[in-house]
């Protein structure tokens, strides 16, 4: 199945993005995360556009060749759902079925609850409805004070995202050293070995940065079940000619985020499914109170755990596709694919 590469142009914005699938195919749309492409969604946009979907994946804002911004405020989620509607009008579709993941599920939970006209069904990665998408202190109040109390861990796993706050330029200068490095050592598997320890995200500020005191990342081996070589090639390129203030940007907009998300429905009540990943000790949803919010509020849901890291799609694609693939032709199936008349 080919992958095209196109361009949605209006006088607000320019995202970039590529296709798989008959353009007449239902639409089904996948937003990626920090520090990612739409080259993520590699291993899906080929199997969903041959089941005859029409399968989308932008660059976000900030990210390979779309619009690059110089302002935090520019990376807000308002901007962010709004870019996402002005690709759903240039596709000509009133709705489609939204996948996300990472930053991208805020996103989609965000299209979800402002504009669930536009939605005929939501699918996320990882991050789980009513989190991050309500701010950096709602954030707080879900963290498992067994694992991180108090007195150690103030702002728990997400200790990470006040280092953006704090040192915005010093995060973004030791990315930006070099690139390829920074992704290298960033998209590994996960480590079954690492549950029930605190996640490294918790100590970045008390490391002094993601890498202690060194003004780059670490050379470690490549971690061939997430990246190839090209793959690698690709993100790094893209990163060294946008940098990493636009991604960073993302972190530094919570106080607007929490009041746009305040203004959105608190019930989804069309079909979602949720993939958490048991080796996301972050985004931990197997054993934490992250998700409970989610279940509270999300009337058609369906939840499934894959023994994968945080980068889910990429590291255990089959598994993933298999999901999605099935929650579509049952809960979603009014949207399935007709098949193709020869």
């Amino acid at each position: 199945m080919e992958i095209t590469s196109h361009f949605a142009r209006t006088a607000r914005h320019t995202t970039h993005y590529l296709a798989a699938g008959p353009e007449d195919g239902p639409l089904l749309i996948f937003v990626h995360g920090w520090p990612e492409l739409s080259r993520s969604w590699r291993h899906q946009l080929p199997v969903f556009g041959g089941l005859g979907y029409r399968a989308i994946a932008p660059d976000m804002r900030g990210y390979g060749q779309s619009s690059n911004y110089r302002r935090h405020e520019d990376y807000a989620q308002t901007e962010v759902v709004a870019d996402m509607l002005e690709l759903l009008a240039a596709l000509g579709a009133e709705r489609a079925i939204w996948v996300g993941h990472d930053w991208g599920s805020p996103t989609v939970w965000s299209l979800a609850s402002h504009h669930p006209e536009r939605c005929v069904a939501v699918a996320n990665l990882c991050v789980p409805f009513a989190t991050i998408e309500y701010g950096f202190e709602h954030l707080l109040s879900l963290v498992d004070r067994d694992l991180y109390p108090i007195e150690h861990f103030p702002a728990g796993q997400w200790d990470y995202q006040l280092y953006y706050q704090e040192n915005f330029e010093r995060a973004g200068a030791v990315f930006d050293a070099d690139p390829y490095l920074t992704v290298k050592l960033l998209f590994r598997k996960g480590d079954p070995a690492d549950a029930g320890k605190p996640a490294f995200t918790s100590q970045v500020r008390r490391n002094g940065g993601w890498f202690g005191p060194l003004n780059a990342a670490p050379d470690l081996p490549r971690d061939a079940d997430v990246v190839t070589e090209e793959d690698l090639q690709v993100y790094a390129e893209a990163l060294r000619r946008n940098g990493f203030f636009g991604p960073d940007s993302y972190y530094m907009n919570h106080t607007a985020n929490a009041a746009f998300g305040a203004l959105g429905s608190a019930t989804l009540d069309m079909p979602v499914l949720f993939i958490g990943a048991r080796y996301d000790y972050v985004c931990n949803t197997v054993t934490s109170r992250l998700a409970e919010p989610m279940r509270a509020r999300c009337t058609n849901l369906r939840e499934a755990v894959v023994d994968a890291g945080h980068w889910v799609a990429q590291e255990k694609p089959r598994e993933v596709n298999a999901l999605l693939a099935r929650w579509l032709a049952s809960d979603v199936a009014s949207s399935w694919p007709a098949p193709a008349l020869t």
